[in-house]
């Protein structure tokens, strides 16, 4: 079966809105809600989530977009009006969390909060919002595979290829409730965060293998050298966590507040 899916989603007053979009900004959201019930739970306000992402959301989409516009320079140093062009497509997830992290962490540093704490919670709904926004890429017809006779396999311009924005969407999800699970069995500092780098940088890697739209460096796949390096970071990580079994940052400063304000109103 061949999909031919119209990326337009609908049309308002003549502008049109993509699917690419409404995926993405929908992850986003849904995988939102995660971290809010987390940082709750840990005892900061509700619309501390929101704040993160106020800060980091805008870098690192720009960074997803300047990593792509990097490694494809050979078009867009010829069409430099084509590089803020967002709505043709073009991000790439290794340069959003990159960008992305580095916002994080000076964010943590603005706050006076440990930046492993933040990147335990973010990481489990950064993974989520991965695992749907793929689905953008299957929206655009893009990020697709080679040549295959799997039964699994989708139709693109007549030629039954890998769906590799599915493999990689379902393991996605899968990396999400490990990490959901493992946080509630063992929270101690450091080690979601070190689970992310390791599990998704082998799931990057092997997917990447199958795509056949990868950015590269001379002959090698940009995006293989990033999850070997996710790995390698992961693995140092999860054994540094190990070895000093941290226990999870909460603001307790807050709840003293709390407890400060029901004295006085007593």
């Amino acid at each position: 079966m061949e999909f031919n899916i119209n990326p337009v989603a609908f049309r308002i007053f003549g502008i049109a809105i993509y699917w690419y979009a409404l995926i993405i900004i929908s992850g986003i959201v849904i995988a939102s809600q995660f971290a809010k019930k987390e940082f709750v739970r840990r005892g900061f306000d509700e619309d501390f989530v929101y704040d993160i992402l106020f800060v980091v959301l805008p870098i690192g989409i720009l960074g997803a977009r300047f990593w792509y516009v990097i490694f494809e320079w050979d078009y867009y140093g010829l069409n430099p009006s084509q590089i803020l062009n967002f709505r043709a497509g073009g991000l790439a997830i290794h340069g959003g969390v990159v960008f992305g992290g580095l916002a994080l962490f000076f964010y943590a540093r603005h706050k006076q909060i440990p930046l492993l704490d933040l990147m335990d919670v973010m990481v489990t709904s950064l993974v989520l919002a991965q695992g749907i926004g793929r689905w953008g890429n299957f929206a655009n017809s893009e990020a697709h595979g080679g040549p295959t006779n799997l039964p699994w396999g989708i139709i693109i311009d007549g030629v039954k290829v890998h769906p590799t924005f599915l493999y990689e969407s379902l393991g996605d999800v899968l990396i999400f409730l490990i990490l959901l699970n493992y946080r509630k069995k063992n929270p101690a500092k450091g080690k979601q965060s070190a689970i992310y780098l390791i599990a998704y940088g082998i799931l990057r890697f092997f997917v990447e293998g199958l795509r056949t739209d990868s950015l590269y460096i001379g002959a090698f796949r940009t995006a293989q050298l990033m999850s070997i390096a996710y790995v390698l970071i992961g693995i140092c990580l999860f054994v540094w966590a190990t070895k000093n079994n941290l226990p999870p940052y909460f603001n307790k400063i807050k709840k003293q507040d709390k407890k400060d304000r029901m004295v006085r109103f007593q």
